[in-house]
């Protein structure tokens, strides 16, 4: 039995387990494989971990974002309501003499997308990058007020 069955997968799990398997044919490849733009999404997507916390009047997204300035991080709203965090860490310029003997930090694309609910304010975003820290914050719109029982005046004919 494959124990795979039983076990709740996200897309991008699913898509980049596609890409570590290795396909027999080219028909399965043409009609399995993600396009390039989604697997590079999908790559970007996991390697950018976030917290996303609810507030009584906002919801808060804290994404770590070492050695990064805020020229090279972009917050914005598309569809109306999904938030994009993207943006690229790029490697250090070397100096003259000086190889790698070991790269570790991740350097390339990132970007995270969150589906905003229903009350959140897309006018009313706020986003700081300190220490090394992004802290996006998305206001709520006020609940609506309770509509009132409308009065029609009864005439007599």
């Amino acid at each position: 039995m494959d124990v795979r069955m039983f076990v709740l997968e996200s897309p991008i799990l699913s898509s980049l387990r596609q890409l570590m398997e290795l396909q027999d044919t080219e028909t399965e490849k043409s009609f399995n494989a993600p396009t390039r733009t989604y697997v590079r999404d999908a790559k970007a997507m996991a390697a950018t971990p976030a917290d996303a916390k609810e507030y009584p009047n906002s919801y808060v997204f804290v994404i770590d974002m070492p050695g990064l300035k805020s020229g090279d991080i972009k917050v914005q709203v598309e569809d109306d309501n999904v938030l994009q965090i993207s943006g690229e860490r790029k490697r250090e310029e070397e100096k003259d003499g000086v190889k790698y003997l070991r790269m570790e930090r991740r350097i390339g694309k990132f970007m995270r997308k969150f589906s905003l609910p229903d009350n959140a304010n897309t006018d009313a975003i706020s986003a700081v990058c300190q220490d090394g820290v992004l802290t996006v914050t998305v206001q709520k719109l006020p609940p609506p007020e309770p509509k009132k029982p409308k009065t029609i005046e009864v005439k007599i004919a």
